[in-house]
C-alpha cells in the first residue's frame, strides 16, 4: 500500500468508528453521575451529615413531652377473724402530665452543634472529592477506548502494508529479482502483525466494557480526538502558583482542617464534663380519682422550675476522656499535615508529567515526520535494488510503533492536564467541556 494512502485510510477508519450515536465526555458524565456507586455513595454520605447536623440542632431547642396513664386498684379490707361487715372497694385513677425543657447552659450540646455543621462541610468537601473523581476515572475510560482504537486502526493499516510487501517480495521472487529470505522475513513479519492485531482488538473490547460499567451504558461510542487541536491548554501558571492553588483548593486539605477542627470541639466536649448545665422547666399534670361509689376527687398542678447539675465526680472518666481527646486533636494536626504535603507531592508530579508530555509529543511529531521519510527512502531503495526486504519492513514498523506512542503521548497530556487540576482541587465540569471542544463533531 502507497504510504500517500495511509492517512485516507485512517481518517476513514475514524469515520466508521465515530459513527452515529456518538457520545461527548461530558454527556456519558452525567449518565456516569446517575450510575456510579462511589459517587452515589458520596451523595448518600453528605445527605447523612445534613440530617445530622439538625439532630445536634435539635440539642438547643425545647422539648416537649405527653405522658398519660390509668390505674385500677381493688381494694379488699376483709379479715377473715373480723365479725365486722367488710366489703370490696375499687379505685379508678387517671393522670395526664404535660412537660417541657429548655437548655439554657449545656456547653457540650453546644459543641456537639459546632461539630455537626463542621462535618457537614467535611462531607461537602468529601462529595467535590468524588466528583473529581469520577471525572477523571470516566476521562481516563473514555480516552483508553479511544486510543485503544487508534492502536487497533494503526495496527490493521499497519498489516495491510506488510501484506502488501509480502505480495511484492513473493512476485520478485518468483521473477527471480528477490531471494526466498525476503518472501520469508515479509511472512514473518505479517504473522507477527496478525497477532497484534487480535492483542489490540481484545484490548479494545476490555476497554469499551470498562467505559460502560462506568456509565450504565450499553457499548457506548466515545467522540474521537481532532489531531489538528492544539493540547496545550488549561496549563498555564508557574509550579509554584499550581502548588499554591492546591493548597487552598484541595478537598482532602479541606476535610483534613474540618477534621481538625472538630477534635477540637471535641476537647470543649471532654471538658465540659467538669461544668455544670441548666435547664428550665416546665410541668402541667392532671389527675382523677374515682371511688367505686360514685365519688370523684380532681387534682391539678403546675410547676416551673430552674434546674442546676453540678458534676463532683465521675471516677476519673471525665479527666481520661480529655486526654484522649487532646491526643486525638494531635492526631488530627498530624493527618492535616500529611494530607498537605501529599498533595503538594501530588501537583508537583502532576505539573512535571503535563510539561515531560508535552515536550514527547513535539518530539514524537517529529519523529513521526522522520519515520515517513525514512520509510520512503528505503522503499525507493528497495525499487532499485539497494536496499533488501527487511529494510523496508523495519522502517514500516518504526512508524507505525511512532504513531501509535505519538498517539498514547496526546492522550497522556490530556489526562495529565485534568489530574493536574484534580490535584489542585480546581476540576470542574467546564474542564471536560473544554476537552469536548477536542473531540471531531
Amino acid at each position: 500500500m502507497s504510504l500517500r494512502l495511509l492517512p485516507l485510510t485512517l481518517a476513514l477508519s475514524a469515520a466508521f468508528a465515530g459513527a452515529a450515536q456518538a457520545q461527548s465526555l461530558t454527556q456519558l458524565f452525567e449518565a456516569a453521575k446517575a450510575y456510579d456507586a462511589g459517587f452515589k455513595s458520596a451523595q448518600a454520605q453528605y445527605q447523612a451529615n445534613f440530617a445530622k447536623a439538625e439532630q445536634a440542632r435539635a440539642l438547643l431547642r425545647p422539648t416537649v413531652n405527653l405522658s398519660s396513664g390509668f390505674t385500677r386498684t381493688d381494694f379488699d379490707n376483709r379479715m377473715a377473724t373480723s365479725t365486722v361487715a367488710t366489703s370490696d372497694r375499687t379505685y379508678n385513677t387517671k393522670t395526664a402530665t404535660l412537660s417541657a425543657s429548655q437548655p439554657l447552659y449545656r456547653p457540650a450540646n453546644e459543641a456537639s452543634l459546632a461539630q455537626g455543621f463542621k462535618q457537614l462541610e467535611q462531607s461537602e468537601a468529601a462529595l467535590r472529592s468524588a466528583e473529581q473523581d469520577l471525572m477523571v476515572r470516566l476521562s481516563q475510560a473514555y480516552v483508553d477506548v479511544l486510543n485503544s482504537q487508534e492502536a487497533l486502526a494503526f495496527v490493521q493499516a499497519q498489516k495491510t502494508a506488510v501484506s502488501e510487501q509480502l505480495a511484492a517480495a513473493k512476485r520478485n521472487f518468483e521473477v527471480g529479482t528477490a531471494t526466498i529470505t525476503d518472501t520469508r522475513e515479509a511472512q514473518a513479519r505479517f504473522d507477527l502483525v496478525v497477532a497484534q492485531e487480535i492483542a489490540a482488538d481484545n484490548d479494545l473490547r476490555v476497554k469499551k466494557l470498562a467505559l460502560d460499567q462506568l456509565t450504565g451504558l450499553q457499548d457506548a461510542k466515545p467522540l474521537a480526538l481532532d489531531p489538528t487541536r492544539s493540547l496545550a491548554q488549561a496549563n498555564s501558571g508557574s509550579l509554584d502558583e499550581w502548588v499554591n492553588r492546591s493548597q487552598a483548593n484541595s478537598p482532602g486539605i479541606a476535610q483534613a482542617k474540618v477534621a481538625l477542627e472538630v477534635a477540637q470541639l471535641e476537647i470543649d466536649k471532654a471538658r465540659a464534663g467538669h461544668r455544670p448545665t441548666v435547664d428550665l422547666t416546665a410541668n402541667y399534670g392532671l389527675t382523677r380519682y374515682a371511688h367505686g361509689l360514685g365519688s370523684q376527687l380532681n387534682a391539678n398542678t403546675a410547676s416551673v422550675g430552674v434546674n442546676l447539675t453540678l458534676p463532683l465526680y465521675a471516677g476519673g472518666a471525665t479527666d481520661n476522656r480529655i486526654k484522649e481527646t487532646l491526643s486525638l486533636e494531635e492526631k488530627a494536626r498530624q493527618d492535616l499535615e500529611a494530607a498537605q504535603r501529599n498533595v503538594a507531592q501530588s501537583t508537583r508530579t502532576a505539573f512535571f508529567g503535563v510539561q515531560s508530555g508535552l515536550g514527547q509529543v513535539k518530539a514524537l511529531e517529529a519523529a513521526e515526520q522522520s519515520s515517513k521519510v525514512a520509510l520512503d527512502a528505503n522503499q525507493l531503495g528497495y525499487q532499485v535494488g539497494v536496499r533488501i526486504n527487511i529494510d523496508v519492513l523495519n522502517s514500516q514498523s518504526q512508524l507505525f510503533q511512532t504513531k501509535r506512542d505519538l498517539a498514547k503521548a496526546r492522550y497522556d497530556v490530556l489526562m495529565g492536564q485534568l489530574k493536574l487540576r484534580q490535584a489542585a482541587g480546581v476540576l470542574q465540569l467546564t474542564d471536560l467541556q473544554a476537552l469536548d471542544g477536542l473531540l471531531k463533531r
